[in-house]
């Protein structure tokens, strides 16, 4: 079995959560995706975030239409600042023998080496990058797989700033999503 597992803030999550990954899946050949909102990332403690139950139900809006993907409170119930070593020790006891691809865009390539325990990490997965920035990085030695797909021009900050400035996003975000988003005034303030 291969599972392909994304990691993020999902601040809100958008089309370019979903669809680079729908792009690649089949070629990747996983069985399921799995979505885990992130308590807190490393790389984003100096910024405040919806709650994670707002983001969860987000996650689980937009991806409710396919069956091979899921979303997990793990990181959201451990209540700590989410490394990715810890969740991929959870899902290797999960699924002691299957394929964990740990997905990524190429823009989060340079920091790899930043990621705590990145060698334990190359031993419970590779790592499938996704086009963004159309950056390349080699890593000799390790387990990296580039997916090349379509790039979606979307970022939560856009997402976020429209909202707070009145401005449209159901193109950015499924329709369940918007609509989420508006019942619950989400993002309407600056700090968020």
């Amino acid at each position: 079995m291969n599972i392909g597992i994304c990691g993020g803030t999902f601040d809100p999550f958008h089309r370019g959560h979903l669809d680079p990954i729908l792009a690649v899946r089949e070629r990747m050949q996983w069985s399921r995706v799995i979505y885990v909102p992130a308590w807190k990332q490393p790389f984003k403690t100096d910024r405040e975030h919806v709650s994670g139950y707002h983001r969860f139900a987000m996650a689980v809006l937009a991806t409710e239409d396919y069956d091979d993907m899921f979303v997990s409170p793990m990181e959201l119930e451990r209540g700590a600042v989410s490394y990715t070593v810890d969740t991929l020790e959870v899902l290797r006891r999960m699924y002691p023998d299957a394929t964990l691809d740990w997905i990524i865009g190429d823009d989060n390539l340079a920091d790899l080496g930043k990621w705590k325990n990145i060698e334990r990490i190359f031993e419970l997965a590779r790592f499938v990058v996704l086009t963004r920035s159309g950056a390349k990085v080699s890593i000799p030695g390790r387990a990296i797989v580039f997916a090349p797909n379509a790039t979606v021009p979307v970022s939560s900050t856009e997402i976020r700033r429209r909202i707070r400035a009145g401005e449209p996003i159901e193109e950015l975000v499924h329709s369940r999503v918007a609509h989420y988003i508006q019942h619950n005034y989400l993002y309407r303030e600056a700090q968020t």
